[in-house]
């Protein structure tokens, strides 16, 4: 027993080893820390200004507020995923924000600390309506004055008044037809008139005729509820709800984004009773119902009243600016003419009048598209700007309006500041904080850009002060690449890039070590500081860089003064590395492992879908080593290689805006970016119908794929070269050693990239033994590669098998095994009895995930399947919780971890409803020592169903949001699962803990020996195994890690809304001296022994003499 208790304790000693120290933090790790891309395309969601805050709901989910001077985050709220923001609107020094479906829970925050202060739900989810977009029929409205209350309105239907300190429904009021014949989109208080307006739509036989409402502010009764005759066409963008002009805010309509000007209320007081005015876009006459007329309807509680409009006016479309509860808002004219638009008192009771005409605002070859967007100063006075793209002087141009409503006119001042769009794409939205004045020197206009790229800057004037990739929350695809050694470097001249073989003559090679002897003096020096004080790097050690960086405030920017290609080498033990990942806003990243910093970034190109708009989605990528394919004329495709140089092959799909759909490649180096195919037009003299030479845009993007300015911007964008004009079905490597890309259309006809000769015999060389799995729906179907020559020049995937699962179960994902091509070290795993169970390493296993929707109860499934004849190994049905599978699962050789949510209660201790992680071991075999070879054998043999299963289920505390196993270079340090925790924490789980052999009572001697625990079913929490410590890494979609040069390091990286790195050695620094090792002691011993040794020398030598005189 003693013995047993030893192992024990040491096997948990080994378990704690391996964690983290607190000193380490920051050093061996770093944490990106974002929001996502800011909700633009509604007004309820966007980005606003609130003082020296920027406040946004994102498209992650997020209601952040970001410091304005700086742009960090200040604080963040993160939604759970079933649970949408739909809007916020500020009050004071709190925010309220609706979420869930039709905005069923209120929830308020301290403006300042992001503090919850409130949460109320108002109806049952389940009760919600789902609309497109998702927030329309939501209003959010707080009540000026003192009054703590905020009008409400869901679910387009609905009608709440609710006390804001402490969540009490004072009334609530609900469609007679809930909904089903009229939608309500805009609401306005009149606290002065007691008055709720209520303005909404109906569906008509060819549009839409409009709805107004009147509630008693006290009360919630109807005061008065009428149709009103409209015939608008578009119910989204054709109809506003704008208050008088002097009115303030605070009874805005949900359309504004200035939810912060509640600071105005007081500073125009209203000389009358003037209510607010319903404006909609309208035909003028049945006959041209092209032509819109402006019309508007003053309105009161009583609703009556009549319908004005502006004669010999043909407008376009209207928009709210955030100023609708100021009385302003704009229209544009059929001949692209931009007008403020006015209403109120001050319009000598005509209604609606033309405050300012900016001109033509159209987007031309001359200027882009503008965007206007209103904001109210600190002395409350209303000012609209309008930012838009001159080609002709090649930046962004800014004008301010501002309004003497009074006077009845207005001015505009206009500056220029330095957009880097080929950078940062164009722009998508503008936030805007006006100044005092246009003509002070005190204060300068803010302007806060959201890009095509994902990219927020704050402007201030013409200065750029911070700028954040945000873009970075929504990464689909990435990988690691690593770096050159250091003596790449000095090789190639300090260029980074080392010419082909052959080209360095004999003089040559003599003039580079001539250049080499001039560092010898500076590497004995190293060498003997070295030896004597043992400064060697560790793994905890941090990795010092090549060059300095320079870092932005929001998100830290490394620009070395070089080329990355000459700067960037490998450290020590290869933790530095190049992290190159694509998002979901067309842009590519470099980042160093090492701190987390920008490298270098690329815009996607649009090719052909850049004439009528689109978008880049990222699918796959792959890293290849370039050489041995060379770009042969005849080919739509080819390709300049460089011997020994690694590359990144992007497999990404182009959505157009018109509904096309195609597969592009792009192909560039990791280091520097640069783009490193070309597009070779085929031989103009062959009859070929489809050659067709370049065209100019085509030539152009070739010359400059790879020409910055001066300002070290690229030129022109990442073309990607088309490879299949239509979706893609499936997508895998060559196992031809040559850095081949095959890629599936949707006719099940393989397209190669690079499509050379010598590609398509590697492809008819290699089909016999590339096996496909793709799902089909509730059918799981397995291909395989043939080529007819009679019929296509093509090789077609044509079905070999087919699993059928049963009715109302739906594919979900295939999840390839993670060991796949990888290293190995050991086959098998000894017992204490000296027998041994060989590994199940059936390079071709699949996991299935699936999800019955037909079925009662639903359930969700995980199979095991052999890709080569679709044998089932292994399956699993679990409980679908709330209707759902949320299952995450992790293959790496013989291994599989899944998790899952069972909600279903039984009644033993392991049936409570909880998080689930379940291991399972595959075994060659019926027992131990039986060995079938499964790595070796073919698939077809009937041997490869010979084998045992263990598998044992565990409970952890918190739900999984993702599941990946370490990796290190030769595989010999034991693999963990590094989990993603609702918690928003990053924990490694040893294999120990996992190991489904755990006896289920007191282990024997023998397996004490293999450091087998008893089983427990509650995976414990230990602090001292969370690799992210104390960082809150939100909303983990996946984990990847890799291996460093050291076997016993892996790095993990965790990939969400936030980004975080770290590195974990599973099997302890095996492989390094540990920190603590003394080397000064060591080598201060050494020389005493030796400086003793030469002094007892001589004397000893001299007493053997004598005696030999003596004897």
């Amino acid at each position: 027993m003693p013995g047993i208790r030893s192992l024990l304790a040491f096997s948990f000693f080994t378990l704690c080893a391996r964690a983290l120290h607190e000193s380490e933090v920051g050093i061996v790790d770093w944490h990106t820390k974002l929001i996502g891309v800011p909700l633009h395309n509604s007004q309820l969601t966007a980005p606003i200004f609130h003082h020296d805050l920027v406040l946004t709901a994102t498209n992650n989910n997020v209601l952040a507020a970001l410091n304005a001077t700086d742009g960090t985050i200040v604080w963040r709220s993160m939604y759970d995923a079933e649970d949408p923001i739909l809007g916020f609107k500020t009050h004071d020094d709190s925010i309220s924000s609706l979420s869930g479906p039709g905005g069923s829970t209120l929830r308020t925050y301290d403006i300042a600390t992001g503090h919850l202060l409130l949460e109320k739900r108002l109806h049952n989810p389940q009760d919600g309506r789902l609309h497109e977009p998702s927030g329309l029929g939501i209003g959010l409205v707080h009540l000026g004055g003192q009054d703590a209350d905020q009008v409400l309105l869901t679910n387009g239907d609905t009608v709440s008044r609710v006390d804001t300190k402490t969540g009490e429904v004072l009334w609530k009021w609900r469609s007679p037809d809930q909904g089903s014949l009229v939608m309500y989109s805009h609401i306005y208080p009149d606290p002065r008139a007691s008055t709720v307006y209520l303005a909404g739509f109906a569906k008509s036989v060819r549009s839409y005729t409009l709805h107004v409402t009147t509630l008693d502010l006290t009360t919630g009764e109807v005061i008065a509820s009428v149709n009103v005759p409209a015939d608008v066409a578009n119910a989204l963008t054709d109809f506003l709800l704008v208050g008088p002009s002097g009115s303030g805010s605070p009874v805005t309509s949900t359309s504004t984004t200035n939810k912060d000007s509640d600071a105005s209320a007081d500073k125009t007081a209203r000389t009358d009773e003037t209510g607010p005015c319903l404006i909609w876009l309208s035909p003028s006459s049945p006959s041209s119902p092209s032509s819109l007329s402006l019309f508007s309807a003053p309105l009161s509680p009583s609703l009556e009243g009549k319908v004005l409009t502006i004669p010999n006016a043909s407008y376009k479309r209207i928009r709210d600016v955030g100023l609708s509860g100021n009385g302003l808002f704009m229209a544009f004219r059929d001949n692209g003419a931009g007008e403020v638009m006015g209403y109120g008192s001050e319009a000598g009771g005509a209604g609606v009048r033309v405050v300012w005409d900016f001109g033509d605002v159209a987007a031309s070859k001359v200027n882009a598209e503008s965007h206007f967007v209103g904001g109210i100063n600190e002395k409350g006075e209303p000012r609209i700007g309008r930012v838009f793209w001159s080609n002709a002087r090649n930046q962004a141009i800014h004008q301010t309006f501002e309004a003497q409503l009074e006077e009845g006119k207005g001015s505009v001042s206009t500056f220029a500041f330095p957009f880097e769009t080929k950078e940062h794409g164009v722009v998508k939205h503008v936030a805007f904080s006006p100044a005092l004045s246009s003509s002070s020197n005190d204060s300068a206009h803010k302007v806060l850009l959201t890009t095509s790229t994902g990219s927020l800057q704050l402007w201030a004037h013409d200065a750029l002060q911070w700028v954040r990739e945000e873009s970075l929350a929504s990464v689909q695809v990435a990988t690691f690449v690593e770096l050159p050694p250091a003596r790449q470097e000095v090789m190639c001249g300090g260029s980074g890039v080392c010419g082909k073989s052959g080209e360095e003559g004999f003089w040559g090679k003599v003039g580079r070590q001539v250049g080499d002897a001039k560092n010898l003096p500076q590497f004995l020096f190293h060498f003997v500081t070295r030896f004597v004080t043992g400064s060697y790097a560790s793994p905890s050690s941090p990795v010092s860089l090549s060059s300095p960086s320079s870092a932005s405030p929001a998100i830290p920017r490394s620009i070395p003064s070089l080329s990355p290609a000459s700067t960037l080498v490998r450290d020590t033990f290869s933790f530095r590395q190049l992290l190159i990942v694509s998002t979901a806003h067309g842009k590519t990243f470099a980042l160093d492992t090492s701190t987390g910093t920008i490298v270098w970034s690329r815009i996607l190109g649009l090719g052909w879908a850049r004439n009528v708009g689109g978008r880049i989605v990222p699918v796959r990528m792959f890293k290849v080593r370039e050489g041995g394919v060379e770009g042969e004329e005849g080919g739509t495709i080819g390709e300049v290689p460089e011997d020994g140089k690694e590359g990144i092959i992007l497999v990404a799909q182009r959505m157009a805006d018109n509904g096309l759909v195609d597969t592009v490649i792009f192909h560039f180096d990791p280091l520097t970016g640069e783009d490193i195919k070309i597009v070779i037009p085929k031989d103009s003299d062959k009859d070929d119908e489809d050659d067709t030479p370049l065209d100019k845009e085509t030539e152009y993007a070739n010359a400059h794929a790879n020409v910055k300015d001066a300002n070290g911007q690229w030129v022109t964008a990442l073309e990607g070269v088309d490879v299949i004009a239509g979706p893609l079905i499936d997508v895998f490597l060559l196992p031809d050693g040559k850095g081949t890309v095959g890629l599936l259309d949707e006719f099940l006809q393989v397209q190669l990239y690079p499509d050379t000769p010598a590609t398509r015999a590697s492809l008819t060389t290699l089909a016999p033994n590339l096996y496909l799995a793709l799902r089909a729906g509730t059918q799981v179907l397995g291909h395989q590669l043939g080529l007819n020559d009679e019929l296509s020049n093509f090789h077609v995937a044509y079905p070999t098998w087919r699993i059928s699962l049963a009715d109302g179960e739906e594919v979900l994902e295939i999840i390839r095994s993670a060991h796949k091509g990888g290293q190995i070290a050991s086959i098998g795993k000894v017992k204490g009895d000296r027998s041994t169970l060989y590994k199940y390493l059936n390079p071709h296993l699949s996991v299935v995930v699936t999800s019955s929707i037909g079925r009662s109860p639903r359930t969700c499934g995980v199979y095991v399947l052999d890709t080569v004849k679709g044998t089932v190994l292994y399956h699993a049905s679990l409980p679908a919780a709330e209707g759902k599978c949320d299952v995450r699962a992790a293959l790496a050789e013989n291994w599989l971890v899944y998790s899952y949510y069972d909600d279903e209660v039984g009644v033993g201790v392991g049936d409570a409803k909880s998080h689930r992680v379940i291991s399972v071991e595959m075994y060659e075999g019926n027992k131990a020592d039986e060995k079938i070879r499964s790595s070796d054998i073919t698939s077809y043999s009937n041997k490869t169903t010979e084998f045992s299963v263990y598998e044992q289920a565990f409970v952890v505390p918190h739900g999984i949001t993702a599941i990946a196993p370490t990796t290190t270079k030769f595989g010999v340090s034991t693999k963990d699962m590094i989990v993603a925790s609702r918690k928003n924490s990053i924990h490694a789980i040893p294999r120990r803990l996992l190991d489904p052999r755990r006896p289920t009572r007191k282990p024997t001697t023998e397996e004490a020996e293999e450091m087998l625990m008893q089983y427990d079913a509650v995976l414990p929490h230990d602090p001292r195994l969370t690799l992210s410590h104390y960082y809150e890494v939100a909303d983990v979609r996946q984990i990847l890690t890799a291996p460093s040069l050291l076997e016993s390091t892996s790095l993990v990286l965790a990939i969400g809304t936030d980004l975080f790195l770290t590195r974990i050695a599973t099997s302890g620094t095996f492989d390094v001296l540990s920190e603590n090792f003394n080397k000064v002691q060591l080598v201060l011993t050494v020389v005493g022994l030796a400086v003793a040794i030469a002094v007892a020398k001589p004397m000893v030598r001299r007493k053997r003499l004598r005696e030999r005189w003596y004897q």
